[in-house]
């Protein structure tokens, strides 16, 4: 076993080149590895198997060792037993079939309603750019659009008397979504105020507008959204999806159920909808631990 390290180590550096920090990372995991087949009397390459893998990251796990390094030490005895494979040394790799640790999937950063609102007061909707800021992010808050479907909407696409907006998602799909009062407001002032200053091609159906008098790009449109937070002092980074998870999160813990949330968010699975359920509870626990006298 030794001498087969030994021999993946050079090729790390020589062949392979790899990083001083990568060669560290490598051999320190593999001498780990090693020493405890030793005390599982396995000391050739050959005689090491699929279970010996798979009990070595048991063995990791109940150490508590974290997920990502049980990863890495994993990836790092996968090209161990690839290269003996490579040099002939090997017929097949022990470790092909034995699976990675799976990651929990981190809850969505939610913006409070009261950083909402502060949001909301960001722009200058005096000035046409402002107006067409806020009514962009009224419109995203009141509906969870992903922001793709937010840059290419065209305005025969919004209903303003009926408050409902047709939304063309992902593939190709179509969802009827409804329109706050607000957003339905503050969209009807940018169509008066602000739209007709920006266009310069009638033929343009696109509803919001950029500087140039073509669509918004949904670069443009985070960039803003992201000035505006950070000039109120909002502190996570604010993108166009943390709105949509705030608007989910928000109808969530005001009683709406997950099949509408769902629809309105062009979900085909509503197991990608119960995350919200999870943010709500991990909420109501800081809540809960903050503001009760025995929290």
């Amino acid at each position: 076993m030794d001498a087969a390290l030994e021999g993946f180590m050079y090729y790390m550096k020589v062949e392979r080149n790899a990083s001083d920090n990568t060669q560290e990372a490598y051999n320190r995991d593999l001498k780990r590895f090693v020493a405890w087949l030793k005390k599982q009397q396995v000391n050739k390459p050959a005689k090491v198997t699929q279970r010996h893998v798979s009990d070595y990251l048991v063995a990791l796990d109940k150490q508590g060792l974290g997920l990502r390094s049980i990863a890495r030490a994993r990836s790092s005895i996968r090209s161990f037993f690839q290269f003996l494979v490579n040099d002939g040394q090997l017929e097949s790799d022990p470790a092909t079939l034995v699976s990675a640790p799976r990651f929990p999937s981190p809850l969505p950063k939610v913006l409070s309603q009261e950083e909402v609102e502060a949001l909301l007061e960001a722009p200058e909707d005096h000035t046409r750019l402002g107006l067409r800021d806020l009514a962009m992010i009224e419109l995203m808050y009141s509906t969870g659009l992903r922001v793709s479907e937010l840059v290419k909407l065209h305005g025969h696409q919004l209903d303003r008397k009926r408050g409902l907006l047709m939304v063309r998602g992902k593939g190709d799909k179509d969802r009827i979504v409804p329109v706050g009062d607000r957003a339905i407001a503050t969209i009807q002032r940018y169509l008066q105020r602000s739209r007709p200053r920006l266009l310069k091609d009638p033929n343009v159906t696109t509803l919001f507008l950029a500087r140039h008098g073509k669509g918004m790009s949904r670069q443009a449109f985070w960039m803003r959204l992201t000035d505006y937070a950070k000039r109120i002092g909002i502190r996570i980074r604010v993108s166009p999806h943390v709105l949509r998870h705030s608007f989910a999160t928000h109808l969530l813990e005001h009683g709406a159920d997950l099949r509408s949330l769902q629809a309105m968010l062009g979900h085909s699975d509503i197991s990608t909808t119960q995350i919200y359920t999870h943010v709500s509870q991990v909420r109501l626990q800081a809540l809960h631990a903050k503001f009760h006298p025995r929290g």
